[in-house]
């Protein structure tokens, strides 16, 4: 072939290729500037959403108001009301009772010292019921079970602003043993005494896991307070609890979480200071209590 024949060819040949790669770039150019078009389109997006919803920035917890009216303020009726809702919730939740009314029942409760024939002498607990009247443990005060003369009570006294006062037995359970359901008694004194009687309950149920509070003349180091949780019954009618036992303690107070009075403890598992015995108050404990009888 000559040279003259193949150079249409060759034109031909060399145009097809110059047109396609121009093509190619028309096309890679078009597609790159739509490329960015949809890129700037999409910044564009996103810095109306970061103007709409703002990046958090660290800030304290205190408190501010968003609303420009101002918050209306609680009267003193309503701001009362709520706190009284608040401690009613919390002492039935967590079994408390306010520091005040603890204070107070413990005046409620003195010293007792009893005398055999021999000068000995044993200590307790007595809890006033107004009128002169007290309650107690039968055994505090009446050596029970088999006893020879020089064991016998000759005298009682109960400690009050200082001095010894002379306690008579005016009533007994019927118990013959310690930690009896008759192991109560009552006493009273002649002299005048200005202490804050205590509210009786008879219908405390001693339901599982009740708090209680006992307060006792533990150890004869004065009046204690002590807490502790409602355990079950037993078969005679007692009431277990897990709260202090201390020599004492005896004849002492139980108290609800209302602060009324609903039994006294009388006695602890031999060798276990922690578990005591309850007994559960009753009318016949106080038919010679002219105030009470009634109950």
């Amino acid at each position: 072939m000559s040279v003259r024949g193949s150079l249409p060819t060759l034109l031909f040949a060399l145009s097809a290729v110059l047109f396609f790669g121009l093509g190619s770039f028309l096309a890679a150019r078009q597609a790159a500037e739509s490329e960015n078009e949809q890129i700037a389109a999409l910044r564009a997006e996103i810095g109306v959403l970061r103007r709409q919803h703002p990046e958090p920035t660290p800030s304290g917890t205190s408190g501010r108001a968003t609303d420009a009216t101002p918050t209306a303020m609680m009267d003193d009726q309503s701001r009362a009301a709520l706190v009284a809702d608040i401690k009613r919730e919390l002492k039935s939740e967590m079994g408390l009772l306010p520091v005040s009314m603890l204070r107070e029942r413990r005046q409620s409760f003195v010293e007792m010292y009893s005398y055999d024939a021999t000068g000995s002498s044993n200590y307790g607990t007595a809890g006033y019921l107004g009128h002169g009247y007290f309650i107690t443990v039968k055994h505090g005060v009446v050596a029970l079970g088999d006893v020879n003369e020089s064991r016998k009570i000759t005298s009682v006294k109960l400690m009050y602003n200082g001095r010894a006062l002379v306690a008579r037995v005016v009533d007994t359970g019927d118990a013959q043993v310690e930690v009896d359901p008759g192991d109560w008694a009552i006493l009273k004194v002649k002299d005048p005494v200005d202490l804050p009687a205590l509210d009786v309950n008879l219908d405390y149920r001693f339901d599982f896991a009740d708090p209680i509070f006992r307060l006792g003349n533990d150890y004869s180091k004065g009046i204690i307070l002590s807490t502790g949780y409602v355990g079950q019954r037993t078969t005679n009618n007692l009431v277990t609890c897990l709260t202090d036992g201390h020599p004492g303690v005896s004849g002492g107070g139980v108290l609800n979480g209302d602060g009324q009075l609903v039994g006294i403890p009388i006695g602890r598992m031999q060798g276990d200071y922690r578990f005591s015995f309850i007994l559960p108050l009753r009318s016949d404990m106080f038919r010679r209590v002219p105030q009470l009888a009634a109950h």
